[in-house]
């Protein structure tokens, strides 16, 4: 720590590099928009927040037509990838036609999301009960409603200092 006092919030390169030193789990927000078409998105920020009624958030890009879908439908699915699915995270951050060509998916639940079939090892259905706007992005809440869940969970895939990588064997 330089002990330098800030008047200001700090730069965004600082502030990125800041955040990147903190590594997360990857995941693929998905949902349906109004022509029922499959949306999604790769997403390092989101938490569970409570237990009861089981709730998590998740941060998607203001104006993004993941979280147009969302916001229609008032559902999405949380896919937390393995530590072989990083085509399938680069291909939900990147500007590609049609994503869900490139990836083997299936309808989930009663309300047909999008779940990652071959590079989700467990998936969340979710109801959105809260969204918050901040700045860029904005924060879904979303209830919980059902969860599948692999038998023997694969290692994460992670994300932190800028690329993609997995725990580094057993501990």
């Amino acid at each position: 720590m330089n002990g330098r006092r800030q008047t200001g919030p700090v730069e965004a390169d600082r502030y990125r590099t800041l955040m990147s030193g903190f590594p997360t789990g990857v995941a693929v927000v998905t949902g349906i928009d109004e022509l029922g078409e499959p949306r999604g998105a790769t997403c390092s920020a989101l938490c569970s927040v409570t237990m009861v009624p089981p709730t998590v958030l998740v941060c998607l890009t203001a104006g993004s037509s993941t979280l147009a879908a969302v916001r229609e439908r008032g559902w999405f699915a949380l896919n937390l990838l393995h530590a072989g699915a990083r085509s399938a995270a680069e291909v939900f951050s990147s500007p590609v036609d049609d994503r869900f060509a490139r990836v083997h998916w299936k309808r989930l639940g009663s309300e047909g999301l999008p779940w990652l079939a071959h590079d989700a090892f467990a998936v969340a259905e979710c109801r959105v009960s809260e969204l918050t706007t901040v700045s860029t992005h904005t924060v879904v809440f979303g209830e919980v409603m059902d969860a599948e869940l692999a038998d023997e969970p694969p290692q994460p895939l992670l994300y932190g200092l800028r690329r993609f990588a997995a725990w580094p064997g057993e501990a």
